[in-house]
């Protein structure tokens, strides 16, 4: 129908659930020796797989958000032929991902032409994702990679741990990223039975930041407008005013903590979040209400 096609941008709501393929258990019907690059939301892993098994060979640029966190089971897609004409991926996981060793890493493996390479998602896998792992698993296999940038949150089971690294540790992994500056932050969460670790590329890339607790490393976030904060530990007046500064454009905010406030509101200024238009305080102490009321 469209000999043509260069361009197909499938994606015009990605930041919501409408407008997303999904193939099922069956291999879609479409190819093109034309397009080039592909924006897309899709359903499942095995959607992405479908797109990228060589039916567009041609195809140099795609961006995929993936909403489900299913494993693929099915082995008839193709996940070894090599992509050597794609120079932008671009992967975005709304959910958690479970398969980052047994499906994301070869898929990365066939890129190796890749030029631009941004990953975004909470991985859910027995081993932190540091430093160290992105170059033995993608950096190593990409020679012609120009631009990386991630947002990555590690988030493994926090019983049996013994030797759980400090946040010099895991910065430590990246000091061969001479000319990126690499932001991470840990944490435990000890009643979730969770240990989290939070990397990303700086600037920050994203529209959204979520899981921010009391070792919130600070910074700019201008382009950030939803946050969530969560905790096993009281959010005091000080950390408010961080967010605050860190995030003077926020218009959606989340609160998660059971823990009270130990601090005097009556003792404290006053701290203006002024494009603020949707506030949720969930599984919370009623502090954090009083919190806001009182401002």
């Amino acid at each position: 129908m469209f000999k043509e096609l260069l361009y197909l941008n499938f994606s015009p709501f990605a930041g919501s659930d409408y407008h997303r393929l999904t193939f099922g258990v069956s291999p879609p019907n479409i190819l093109s020796s034309t397009l080039v690059q592909l924006r897309v939301v899709v359903d499942y892993y095995e959607d992405c797989l479908y797109l990228l098994d060589g039916r567009f060979n041609q195809l140099d640029t795609i961006y995929v958000t993936i909403c489900s966190s299913n494993v693929p089971t099915l082995p008839v897609i193709n996940n070894k032929k090599k992509l050597p004409n794609l120079k932008c991926f671009v992967l975005t996981h709304k959910t958690e991902l479970l398969a980052y060793n047994d499906i994301l890493i070869p898929l990365l493996h066939r890129m190796s032409n890749l030029e631009e390479l941004s990953l975004y998602f909470d991985s859910f896998y027995e081993k932190l994702i540091d430093g160290y792992n992105l170059e033995e698993n993608i950096l190593n296999y990409m020679i012609q990679l120009k631009k990386f940038k991630f947002n990555i949150r590690s988030i493994i089971p926090f019983d049996n741990q013994v030797n759980l690294p400090s946040n010099n540790d895991i910065q430590n992994t990246f000091k061969n990223f001479k000319n990126s500056k690499i932001v991470s932050c840990i944490d435990c969460y000890p009643k979730a039975n969770q240990f989290h670790c939070h990397i990303y590329s700086y600037p920050y890339s994203l529209i959204h930041y979520n899981y921010i607790t009391n070792n919130f490393r600070g910074g700019l976030f201008k382009r950030v407008d939803k946050i969530s904060l969560v905790d096993e530990r009281s959010f005091e007046h000080e950390f408010f005013l961080q967010i605050a500064k860190s995030f003077p454009f926020v218009s959606e905010l989340r609160i998660q903590n059971r823990e009270p406030q130990k601090n005097d509101k009556q003792q404290c200024s006053i701290i203006e979040y002024p494009h603020i238009i949707k506030l949720v305080i969930v599984e919370s102490h009623e502090s954090y209400l009083e919190q806001f009321l009182n401002n």
